[in-house]
């Protein structure tokens, strides 16, 4: 998986990130916490560790995904 700096810090994400707009707004109701966490498992499993979220999705439903994945990922 290719990566990207992000300005002139050392932090780097993946080229190809995941936009999590209709995990929870948009396309319909809300969808199955456990699917969508699921969904940022196999993202991650592929290398993907750039995820475009916002507040107004929700709001904060997509950070509160999100940041589980980061507590499953890192602890």
């Amino acid at each position: 998986m290719q990566k990207r700096k992000l300005g002139n810090s050392d932090l780097e994400v993946s080229a190809i990130g995941l936009g999590c707009m209709g995990m929870s707004f948009s396309y319909g109701p809300p969808k199955d916490i456990q699917e969508m966490t699921a969904l940022l498992r196999a993202a991650v499993d592929r290398g993907i560790t750039f995820f475009d979220t916002a507040e107004v999705y929700g709001p904060f439903t997509n950070e509160e995904l999100v940041g589980r994945l980061c507590t499953l990922w890192y602890f």
